[in-house]
């Protein structure tokens, strides 16, 4: 038992599994290099064995040398010593993860500018770490070559094989080295004991780093003669490279002074990659103003760095200093552009965390970066992470008050949406959709809420999509800003595989053809187009019912293909609206005064969800409370436009016309229709629309019923004075009282069907009643016109001038808040009415009555009478 203890191999303690040896490297070392794991964390180490059985003792002392020196000396550009174990047999060192360099070369990219910068960076750190072990710890490396730099990882190079460090103070004379291969790397005074007198405490080292320089450029050395050969070393070193490979050992320059000519403008050690690197050294004590220089400039030189020196190097740097330091969003853009480096499980370690912290960020600057750079990140982030960290905040941006945050938000929906689950997705993300496309007051966001919502339609449930596509792309076609109105053409184009035929030639075509007359021929060429393929699909089927099936076999399928759509008539247009997103930089923004109408109600019928609809959860959506709020006049909850108000599409416009910036006010000014161009007039005004209420107030019934009476009472002023004068030039004067009698009769032939169209213009909320101003209208038209009997019977044929008010109609209609296409529904709908309201109808209905009766009477009272000349025979 006892024995068993003595006897077993104590490198079975040692914490490391030995792997296979480095090929070559113990032809220039007196240890052998292998390839290592740490036991337990697998962590990948290199571990130099020395035999002590098979070596002599000189090698002994030399190995043994060199673990003391490893385990003193630290320096970021020395060989890091992690752990060692000595035996009777053999001696371990473990360090970590390197290869040797003359290995290496072979490893380098053939690209001149990457080589170029990454060799420059590997002389700087062992001229670096030569001035520390010169300079500060006074000691002579007396072994440099490529077979004394190691590798690591991260593409940096460290200074080993400490076998032959001794004193600077000590004897000149260079070391014999083991094995003899490394006497190609002697310096020449070795031969020449004169020379030892002009020797300093580095000059042997500056030997061995001109010999580096060389193997840089040139591979490993063969023979001391190649030495001269200097073609392949860069210009700018060119100089140096000589006095480093000097005869006298006194002109070689020490590696402190080379590291200050070289860092100068123009000098070797001066470029992009080590400027990063030694940036990102120091980055602690660099102030924020720098950093965020610094990082604004990084992305574009990262394309000229080594991937493993990025990998391995710069990003834990960058990923260091935006999670302890003030770094900013500006490490954003190199930080994902390095992270496609990583494969995936290390990006899900590494990045996935970051990205999810930053989304929480209440910084604009952050946000408006991160959406930005989202295809950079999307393709690493699994949908529960989406849907239950990332979306959430990502919804805040629908309701920000910064344009282009709004803006960003809703192009990174074309990202997310594969992604996003149904209630994120046909719940969320289209109620936010349609607030914006109908009340944001910006035309580019408008427009890039179409052009996303055409993107994302084979994401969408087939009901959903159904349901909501056609409305908005129509609403989209009334806008008053025409790329919002192309947006909408090109939309229904690229998404017409998931309409019906009948929805095509009842919804679809009708919209369309009321762009072919346009103001923008920008508008009308795509609308003609698309009116065109939309008729020849519905002729195909026309000529051949079997295509019907066919034509709509994507109508109800839940993932429909995109490509069939661009391989039909409609290409063209699933090129345009997927091509790119209209840039709103052009849109002027205009200050938006505040809205001083009364907050929007739903009428009954929408308060009820309809038993066709899906049935999801709501919920509202607020925004960040660090950032900015826009006052209540100005903004709505995204809770008041549910699921359901997709088909109702113009509830919001009932009472706009107290606001004259309105596009509803726009076309109607007191109820007199303007006669100028619609578009010019919506213009100005269309997003500052203020939402009443859709339920009557009974005081305003009773204001109705009074400005009907001073309507009446101011056309029969009118018509009394215009039938006064005609009277008087068609017949003889009459006595006062007949003459009375005659224009009273006159009068009330002529309002009773004014009265009656004002009546029936109050029942329909879609229509403007009749002011003051359009009686006095049609007076002022009635002097110029023959007042004959004739005349004042056709009376009864007045109509509003329907040209006009489908125009304004027809751009007003736009800006409501839910997608559909129905008419507007009765105010006396019964669902909507209260006791107030009937008890103001029913005043008024028995005034009309009232009214009629003594009409009635008067008549009665004048057919007992002579007849008059020039009077009307009832």
């Amino acid at each position: 038992m006892m024995w068993s203890f003595f006897s077993r191999d104590s490198s079975k303690d040692f914490p490391y599994d030995i792997g296979e040896p480095v090929a070559g490297f113990d032809n220039y070392s007196i240890w052998t290099l292998h390839k290592a794991k740490r036991k337990g964390t697998l962590e990948e180490v290199s571990v130099f064995v020395y035999d002590i059985r098979s070596g002599s003792e000189t090698k002994s002392e030399l190995a043994k040398a060199a673990l003391k020196r490893l385990k003193t000396l630290r320096h970021p550009s020395i060989l890091q010593y992690l752990d060692s174990l000595e035996t009777d047999k053999m001696l371990y060192v473990a360090t970590e993860a390197v290869e040797p360099l003359g290995t290496y070369f072979t490893k380098l990219a053939t690209d001149n500018v990457q080589k170029g910068l990454y060799l420059a960076w590997g002389i700087f750190q062992i001229t670096r770490a030569l001035s520390f072990l010169n300079n500060d710890g006074n000691l002579r490396h007396n072994n440099v070559s490529a077979w004394s730099v190691f590798v690591n990882s991260s593409g940096e190079w460290k200074l080993g094989s400490l076998e032959y460090v001794s004193a600077a103070d000590g004897n000149p004379m260079p070391p014999a080295k083991i094995p003899v291969t490394l006497e190609v790397y002697d310096a020449p005074e070795k031969n020449d004991p004169t020379k030892l007198k002009a020797a300093t405490k580095c000059s042997v080292d500056m030997w061995g780093l001109g010999c580096l320089v060389w193997e840089a450029f040139n591979g490993v050395l063969k023979q001391r003669s190649n030495l001269k050969d200097i073609e392949h070393i860069p210009k700018s070193l060119q100089s140096l490279y000589c006095e480093l490979v000097g005869a006298s050992p006194s002109n070689r320059p020490n590696p402190a002074d080379i590291i200050t000519r070289c860092r100068k403008p123009g000098g070797f050690f001066k470029n992009d990659l080590v400027d990063t690197l030694l940036f990102l050294e120091e980055i602690q004590i660099k102030d924020k103003a720098e950093k965020n220089r610094f990082f604004s400039g990084l992305t574009t030189h990262l394309e000229n760095f080594p991937d493993n020196v990025c990998k391995h190097k710069i990003l834990p740097q960058l990923i260091t200093a935006y999670e302890y330091g003030d770094a900013g969003s500006a490490v954003l853009a190199p930080m994902f552009k390095l992270g496609k480096l990583l494969d995936e499980v290390e990006y899900q370690k590494r990045i996935v965390p970051c990205v999810v912290k930053l989304f929480a960020s209440t910084d604009r600057v952050t946000r408006s970066r991160l959406l930005q750079q989202l295809d950079l990140f999307i393709a690493h982030l699994q949908p529960p992470v989406v849907n239950e960290q990332i979306f959430p905040q990502v919804a805040h941006g629908f309701l920000d008050t910064n344009a282009t945050i709004r803006e960003q938000t809703v192009k990174s929906i074309i990202h997310l949406a594969p992604k996003l689950n149904y209630n994120n997705l046909n719940v969320e993300v289209l109620r936010h959709f349609a607030r914006l496309q109908a009340r944001d007051d910006q035309g580019g966001i408008r427009t890039n809420t179409t052009v996303c919502l055409g993107k994302i339609a084979p994401h969408l449930h087939p009901q959903v999509r159904q349901r909501v596509l056609v409305s908005a792309f129509i609403r989209a076609m009334r806008d008053p800003f025409p790329p919002a109105r192309v947006a909408g053409v090109l939309a229904l184009a690229a998404t017409q595989q998931y309409f019906l035929l009948s929805e095509v030639a009842n919804r679809v075509l009708p919209s369309l053809c009321s762009l072919s007359v346009d103001p923008e021929k920008t508008v009308r060429d795509p609308a003609f187009k698309t009116i065109r393929g939309f008729l020849g699909k519905l002729e195909k089927v026309s000529e051949d019912p079997s295509l019907r099936e066919t034509m709509e076999a994507d109508v109800h399928t839940a993932t429909p293909s995109i490509g069939n759509a661009a391989a039909t008539w409609a290409g063209w247009a699933v090129t345009a609206v997927t091509a790119k997103f209209y840039r709103s930089q052009s849109d002027s923004s205009r200050p938006r005064p505040p809205l001083t109408g009364r907050n929007l109600s739903k009428p009954a019928s929408l308060e009820q969800p309809s038993s066709s609809s899906l049935s999801t959860t709501t919920s509202s959506v607020t925004s960040m409370t660090s950032l900015e709020h826009e006052s209540n006049d100005t903004s709505a909850s995204a809770s008041d436009y549910g699921n359901n108000d997709w088909d109702n599409e113009n509830w919001g416009e009932m009472d706009t016309s107290q606001d004259p910036s309105s596009p509803l006010a726009a076309s109607s000014n007191n109820g007199q229709l303007i006669t100028t161009n619609p578009l010019s007039e919506v213009r100005d005004g269309w997003d500052n629309e203020e939402w009443g209420s859709l339920e009557e107030d009974p005081c305003e019934e009773e204001e109705q019923a009074e400005q009907e009476q001073q309507q009446q009472q101011l056309a029969r002023q009118s018509i009394s004075s215009t039938t006064s004068s005609s009277q008087q030039q068609q017949r003889p004067l009459l006595p006062h009282q007949h003459q009375q009698q005659l224009q009273q009769h006159e009068l009330n032939d002529l309002i009773e069907p004014l009265a009656k169209l004002n009546s029936h213009n109050t029942l329909s909320p879609s229509r403007q009643q009749l002011r003051p101003k359009e009686l006095a209208n049609l007076s002022s038209s009635a002097n110029t016109s023959p007042t004959t009997p004739g005349a004042l019977t056709n009376c009864n044929n007045i109509s509003p001038p329907t040209s006009h008010l489908n125009n304004s109609t027809h751009n007003a209609n736009w800006n409501s808040d839910s997608w559909a296409d129905g008419e507007f529904e009765p105010l006396d709908e019964p669902g909507l009415g209260n006791s107030k309201l009937d008890e103001a109808r029913r005043k008024r209905e028995e005034k009309k009555l009232q009214r009629q009766r003594e009409l009635e009477a008067r008549r009665a009272q004048r057919a007992t009478g002579p007849l008059k000349l020039g009077a009307k025979k009832l």
